[in-house]
């Protein structure tokens, strides 16, 4: 089972009047880079956000948004601060008796100062919390794996396209690689022929120069290895799991073996079909970087 490093997936979870929503979206990335905006108060779930988060995904740029609502009626009390009501009042006391003004403060007049009267949010149930809190993270968690899953194969379907048209330059190479040494022989046994104008060759001299000519283009430790390879990301696509960083090494080996190709060939047909197959590498390596 292939996963892409793209994917997608929201969770809402309502108990007790309390209610998280988790939404989690990723691209590729080397490693597990997991960024979280959460409300401040929950900043202490962060360390087992991140822990569970990683039973789930291993590679990826992971944005993780949770919100938090509320909908209890007992989430704020009324909190009255006795010392600063008397603070104020002792200072009007002053004020009065210092400049003969009648002192007419009320309940009603005192209790609108500031900081006499404050709204206090009840101190949150932890383990109540994050119970529904990691509810909402493992449905969103079960729906990103999903979509992970859905785009992966997707990208081993395109990829295992890719990989059998390699396989064609391939066999194109190695078809076309025999007759360049046969058209370089039949090159110089005509020019031999022009240069010393008689029909009489020493097959011998032919034959060591075709054979110098022929150790020069020779790609057949090339293909034999473009052939491996081919067959290695195959065999990983089907095996699944975390692959990605095998397949992109495997990639950087094809790449290597179609550069020797390229250089060691003086055939513009066979030039044309080894960078034809160098595209194709590079449209793979490219897929194998959303792989997980």
């Amino acid at each position: 089972m292939i996963k892409s490093m793209t994917g997608f997936g929201r969770c809402e979870i309502m108990e007790n009047n309390r209610k998280f929503t988790v939404e989690l979206k990723s691209v590729n990335h080397r490693y597990l880079d997991v960024n979280i905006k959460m409300p401040k108060k929950f900043g202490f779930f962060e360390s087992s956000i991140r822990t569970l988060l990683k039973e789930y995904m291993q590679r990826g740029k992971v944005d993780v948004f949770v919100s938090y609502e509320d909908y209890t009626e007992e989430n704020f009390a009324l909190k009255y601060n006795k010392d600063v009501a008397a603070a104020y009042l002792k200072h009007l006391k002053e004020m009065a008796e210092t400049f003969g003004l009648e002192n007419d403060i009320r309940v009603s007049t005192l209790s609108r100062y500031p900081e006499v009267f404050t709204m206090e949010e009840q101190s949150l149930d932890e383990k109540e919390l994050w119970g529904i809190l990691e509810k909402a993270l493992r449905g969103a968690c079960e729906q990103f794996v999903e979509s992970r899953i859905a785009e992966g194969e997707r990208l081993a379907a395109d990829l295992t396209e890719k990989l059998e048209g390699m396989l064609g330059y391939v066999d194109f190479i190695e078809e076309r690689s025999p007759v360049i040494i046969q058209e370089y022989r039949k090159r110089l046994e005509e020019k031999v022929r022009e240069l010393l104008e008689d029909k009489q060759i020493e097959d011998s001299r032919i034959v060591t120069e075709v054979t110098i000519f022929a150790d020069k283009i020779c790609v057949d430790e090339e293909t034999v290895r473009l052939r491996s390879h081919v067959k290695s990301t195959k065999d990983a696509l089907q095996e699944g799991g975390s692959i990605g960083r095998k397949l992109d090494f495997i990639a950087q080996e094809m790449n290597r073996e179609a550069n020797t190709i390229l250089s060691k060939t003086t055939d513009l047909t066979l030039s044309d079909v080894g960078i034809n197959l160098k595209t194709d590498i590079e449209k793979v390596r490219e897929q194998i970087q959303n792989i997980e």
